[in-house]
């Protein structure tokens, strides 16, 4: 078996991949003309050619832009499956996705809308490909404290429609601590927490989200290897960092996959999982991601499978779909020796 087999038929999970992320050029512009909105390029083709990022911010311009042709269930159904059609295709079995429900309620979409479409998609992906999930809502950090309260008192009454709470957008200038207040309101409502840190942000970011946040798991982390005590910490603790290869490249974060700072946190112990962010802008999905870093810093097959396990170890499935997903790596593992 070659490594590039053994990487696309590796059982996988996703922890880290905003559903919003996914739009790929042709199924954006079927749902504009579904809807009646217009594009302010010629093609998909045009389109496509504007991921050309320089770094976080111009990519989340493009971003919500292109959020703006959603608009019916149906049209969250349909990017929804469409990614996850993809997963089964790439030997995903479980998926932890987020959702920006402020991305859409502050342009007049109402909070049900997006979540009943994801979820419906979500649940038939699982009967009928066997992909179980968890859904996750985020804040953006971009808005206020204030702004992000409000969205969770909108939330609470879907409380059992998703796991946790986690926070995104524009890391520079807006710290963990700007949200102290609602990250411990989320606690004790009972959600699993994470936080982006360290994507663009400094290590701080990353101790400020374990200490201020006591956030569950970490979402990028990079930046905490450029502290030695704290990337000790997050070994430690057993701290999963979700890292994103293609988006680190893409957005600059990272100018040399061979100088990716995954390969280092799995020989300091640190529970490091590959994940694909926003795939339809980076170019890459679950399988990309791996072949990226196995190509850049020549991973063997046994640090993949750690990069696997790390990720199930890290996902909020329940214990017994942990044990199952752990089983069909294991045997994979042992069948591919």
């Amino acid at each position: 078996m070659t490594i590039d087999t053994y990487i696309a038929d590796l059982p996988k999970v996703e922890l880290h991949l905003h559903i919003e992320g996914s739009f790929e050029p042709a199924l954006m512009f079927a749902i504009a003309e579904r809807n009646g909105i217009s594009l302010p390029y010629e093609s998909v083709y045009a389109l496509q050619s504007a991921y050309n990022f320089s770094d976080l911010q111009s990519f989340l311009d493009l971003y919500y832009q292109g959020m703006n042709v959603l608009q019916t269930e149906q049209d969250y159904y349909d990017l929804t499956w469409a990614y996850l059609s993809k997963m089964a295709a790439q030997s995903v079995q479980h998926v932890e996705i987020f959702w920006d429900p402020q991305g859409h309620t502050e342009r007049g979409v109402a909070f049900e809308i997006p979540l009943r479409g994801i979820k419906a998609a979500l649940n038939t992906a699982q009967a009928e490909l066997g992909i179980s999930h968890q859904l996750i809502m985020s804040f953006l950090r971009h808005m206020s404290e204030e702004e992000g309260f409000a969205t969770l008192e909108q939330a609470l009454p879907h409380r059992d429609a998703f796991i946790g709470v986690g926070l995104d957008s524009s890391e520079r200038g807006n710290p963990p601590e700007k949200f102290r207040r609602l990250f411990d309101r989320c606690r004790a409502e009972g959600f699993k927490l994470m936080a982006h840190a360290g994507e663009e942000g400094p290590a701080d970011y990353v101790r400020d989200a374990i200490d201020v946040l006591k956030v569950d798991r970490i979402d990028h982390g990079n930046r905490c290897m450029e502290d030695p005590d704290l990337a000790r910490r997050v070994a430690d603790l057993g701290l999963c960092l979700t890292v994103c290869p293609q988006s680190n490249m893409r957005l600059k974060n990272c100018l040399d996959i061979t100088q990716h700072p995954i390969k280092p946190m799995l020989d300091l112990g640190i529970a490091a999982c590959i994940n694909s962010d926003d795939p339809a802008y980076f170019g890459g999905y679950m399988s990309e991601n791996y072949q990226l870093v196995q190509d850049g810093l020549g991973l063997s097959r046994a640090e993949l499978g750690q990069l696997a396990r790390n990720g199930i170890n890290g996902s909020f499935a329940s214990a017994e779909r942990k044990a199952e997903l752990l089983a069909n790596l294991d045997a994979y593992e042992a069948g591919a020796a």
